[in-house]
């Protein structure tokens, strides 16, 4: 079988684990991130084979953001995908490079990628994470945590150390502005330029909006 073949199977798993109540890790994010990863992987060479279910499956194992098991979340999403891929006799040759790539993709874990495909995978997640997707997947997190949009005190956080864990607007600064710096592929690297050139001004004009009306 080829592995458009084999897209019917993932696509049809991914409707079933991916919940509807998170909009920031709903099946459309994995169909963005699958669509980035195959763009990514054409322009650099990888393999599709390794690369597309790694991308359906890379958040197989949901863990909440704020729960302390977060940082293994990747790890037993790899577990788990590599386990029903071999049930449904997906080529064993590419699952090591399957679990690799799941396992690597997550920031939190922090485990080197040590292949191509592992980087595009990654690369094509944190894409995801940078623009007007990643601004709308960023406040969509917030409202599910209870966290406020930012420090009416501070609102660039210009005074104070920033912290996501209570504002919303925070994240940029201590995540999201330095995600393209971390992407491998220059591929990658172009479109997140893009991306966060545009996310930079909408950072300030929120900033502007909010420090007018003081409140």
């Amino acid at each position: 079988m080829t592995i458009d073949s084999w897209i019917k199977h993932f696509e049809a798993k991914a409707a079933e684990i991916y919940p509807n109540t998170d909009p920031s890790h709903d099946l459309l994010h994995v169909k963005r991130v699958v669509a980035m990863a195959r763009r990514l992987a054409a322009a650099e060479g990888a393999d599709e084979n390794i690369v597309i279910p790694a991308a359906y499956f890379h958040d197989f194992v949901s863990v909440p953001k704020n729960d302390p098991r977060r940082k293994e979340a990747s790890k037993l999403s790899a577990a788990a995908a590599s386990e029903w891929l071999a049930s449904i006799d997906y080529p064993a040759e590419y699952l090591p490079g399957i679990a690799h790539a799941i396992a690597a993709h997550s920031f939190s874990a922090a485990i080197p990628c040590e292949t191509l495909e592992a980087k595009v995978v990654q690369d094509a997640d944190r894409l995801d994470a940078i623009g007007a997707i990643g601004i709308a997947r960023t406040f969509t997190v917030s409202g599910i945590l209870g966290r406020a949009y930012y420090d009416a005190a501070d609102v660039k956080a210009e005074q104070r150390a920033p912290d996501d864990q209570r504002y919303a607007l925070d994240h940029f600064k201590v995540k999201l502005f330095g995600l393209v710096e971390t992407m491998h592929t220059p591929a990658a690297r172009a479109e997140g330029a893009r991306r966060l050139e545009w996310m930079h001004a909408f950072y300030e004009r929120f900033a502007d909006e909010v420090t007018a009306v003081g409140a």
